[in-house]
């Protein structure tokens, strides 16, 4: 049973920890942004794509209005060479005819090429303001992640600083000295013990060799004394 309720205890660790990642306000901001830089780069590629259409489109208007003016100044060519008498007049008006249908053509592209350029035109507007908001959004969310995360390192710094203050914190640094005190206490009775033993254990020998040296001590002491004062005397 210990052993299912401690598996029980660390499954339920790692969801709630699984949570609070999930509800982390820094990593929600950090994920945020980063899907606000891959949107933009999806609108930069879109910019540069119909960029890339509305060049084509202009190039195509371009061509177009010239080749429009071509045929007309061909057709005006034609007919003023038949009224000179360089050509027939007949194949005058029949090239001069088709220049013109040429020309018509051309016309005609000329005005779908400028649609096609206002249209890319407000779609280059309108993709390039949402790209600048973007850009705005992301400095702003970047600019605010800093601050949050210099607002969590000052709040994670102050509650460990007021938990140890508090004493909330020193539990177990209590209970660490007091098991160190006992176990101190405990080694100095346990010398004094074996000192006790130690004095205890003294042979009968050892004690009379003992007071025997201090008398022997003591005699040479006063022999020495003895001749001292002899010797003063004679002199």
């Amino acid at each position: 049973m210990g052993l299912f309720k401690r598996l029980f205890t660390v499954g339920k660790a790692e969801a709630n920890a699984l949570v609070d990642k999930l509800e982390d306000p820094i990593k929600m901001t950090e994920q945020g942004i980063r899907e606000l830089k891959q949107d933009l780069d999806k609108s930069l590629q879109a910019l540069a794509e119909v960029k890339a259409l509305a060049i084509r489109s202009k190039r195509d208007l371009a061509d177009n209005k010239s080749k429009a003016q071509n045929y007309e100044q061909k057709a005006m060519l034609l007919l003023q060479k038949a009224e000179r008498g360089e050509i027939d007049a007949n194949d005058a008006e029949r090239l001069a005819t088709e220049a013109l249908t040429r020309k018509e053509e051309a016309a005609s592209n000329v005005v779908r090429a400028q649609t096609e350029v206002e249209k890319f035109d407000a779609n280059i507007s309108q993709l390039s303001n949402n790209i600048n908001k973007l850009k705005s959004s992301i400095t702003k969310y970047e600019n605010e992640l800093r601050t949050l995360k210099a607002r969590a390192r000052v709040s994670q710094a102050t509650q460990k600083i007021n938990k140890q203050l508090s004493g909330i914190d020193s539990s177990g640094t209590v209970s660490m000295l007091e098991k160190m005190k006992d176990k101190v206490a405990q080694q100095e009775a346990m010398a004094e013990a074996y000192g006790e033993i130690a004095v205890e254990n003294r042979s009968l020998d050892d004690e009379l060799d003992s007071v025997l040296d201090e008398n022997s001590m003591k005699a040479s002491n006063a022999l020495e004394a003895l001749k001292a004062k002899m010797k003063s005397n004679n002199g």
